[in-house]
């Protein structure tokens, strides 16, 4: 289950190819490849439960002679398994007994039985002692949530990990925890909380068996553009050293970072529509695609207003290498939506912006949280009289 260096778990292998595989914007002959890819997954490793889903979703096609195979095997398999408990708990000690345990919920992993393999993973973890041993079975508990993408399962996993860490455990095991946190928020739309995760991790990276490395880097960038000031984007993605390394290799990807940053606007439009494809088509990134999209909007607009008291339209669309008409529109969306601080004089063909002052917004704050105070104070003195 868990993958050596630079090797993904060959279960989430499978979980984004049979994610492609549902998408309408993947090609047909791209499935085909991928159908034959499940297939071959399936059938190599016996996984009846996930056979019969896939069958039912016709997404493959029903063999009743390999269906029968299979359950021939795994059945085979088990009362081996069964055998081997049987004679550890009569004859060996209490670690052999562990390992016999651990060997059954490995065997419902891989056969894609997640009750059964949930169930035997409680078992084994009442047989291990070890904080580092639990934390594992917590990540084999982890990687079976992000095969279907159980945010319950997922989300009580980390917290029962962190509780494990106050009784102890070693850095490895916490740098890999937080890749695995900063994965789970970043496909709950936290983003702010997954950059800093991924950030933290970046140069203790081991955890492989969730993804490769490229791929973090490539989470890591596109989190960190939506959640970090220009001065902390600069000091903690743009000029690291980790990121350097890797970014060259992932398409587009430093052209929409660096453009960002130099303010290279109409690159970084040509850069963020090269990279649309690989968000859209990612299966944790997917169900936040259009979000995602207006936040970098919100990001790259802002920046760009930032340096004007007022600016032409036609000089903003020139900059982004857009119409006038485009430019237009998308401002009146986000600054309807609250998202930008500025207005548009259609008559002149003028942006104005009127960004919020700091410190009159904290004065109002004060105001009113003083006014709030004062209620209490009052209310409680009534209390205080009768």
């Amino acid at each position: 289950m868990e993958g050596e260096e630079g090797s993904q778990q060959p279960q989430l292998v499978l979980a984004d190819k049979l994610f492609l595989l549902r998408q309408p914007d993947v090609q047909d002959i791209d499935k085909v490849r991928y159908k034959e890819d499940v297939f071959t997954h399936v059938k190599e490793n016996d996984m009846v439960p996930l056979y019969e889903t896939l069958v039912a979703d016709s997404v493959l096609d029903m063999d009743r002679a390999l269906l029968d195979s299979m359950r021939a095997k795994t059945e085979d398999e088990l009362n081996k398994i069964d055998e081997k408990i049987a004679d550890a708990e009569e004859n060996l000690g209490e670690s052999e007994v562990r390992e016999a345990h651990l060997a059954k919920s490995l065997f419902f992993i891989r056969i894609g039985d997640k009750e059964k393999a949930l169930e035997h993973l409680k078992i084994t973890e009442t047989k291990t002692v070890a904080v580092g041993q639990k934390m594992d079975l917590v990540f084999y508990t982890l990687q079976l949530g992000f095969f279907d993408m159980d945010f319950d399962l997922i989300s009580k996993s980390i917290d029962k990990a962190k509780n494990l860490f106050e009784e102890g455990g070693d850095w490895e095991r916490k740098n890999r925890l937080k890749v695995y946190e900063g994965l789970y928020c970043m496909s709950t739309r936290n983003f702010k909380k997954a950059a800093k995760l991924f950030l933290d991790s970046i140069s203790t990276f081991t955890t492989y068996e969730l993804f490769p490395y490229d791929t973090f880097i490539f989470y890591t960038v596109l989190t960190s553009i939506i959640s970090l000031d220009r001065v902390s984007l600069k000091q903690k993605v743009v000029d690291a050293p980790e990121i350097l390394t890797v970014i060259g290799k992932i398409p587009y990807l430093s052209e929409f970072l660096n453009s960002l940053y130099d303010c290279r606007y109409k690159s970084f439009f040509s850069a963020f529509a090269g990279l649309t494809e690989q968000i859209k088509l990612d299966r944790y990134l997917h169900p936040h695609f259009r979000y995602y999209m207006r936040e970098v909007r919100t990001v790259v607009y802002s920046q760009f207003l930032e340096s004007y008291k007022s600016v032409t339209i036609e000089a903003m669309a020139k900059a982004f290498g857009v119409t006038v008409d485009f430019i237009d529109l998308e401002l009146s969306r986000f600054i309807a939506a609250g998202k930008l601080h500025c207005k548009i004089d259609k008559v002149a063909g003028v942006l104005e912006t009127n960004r919020p002052d700091a410190k009159n917004a904290l004065y109002q704050a004060t105001i009113k949280q003083g006014d709030f105070l004062l209620n209490r104070i009052q209310k409680l003195s009534r209390v205080i009289d009768l």
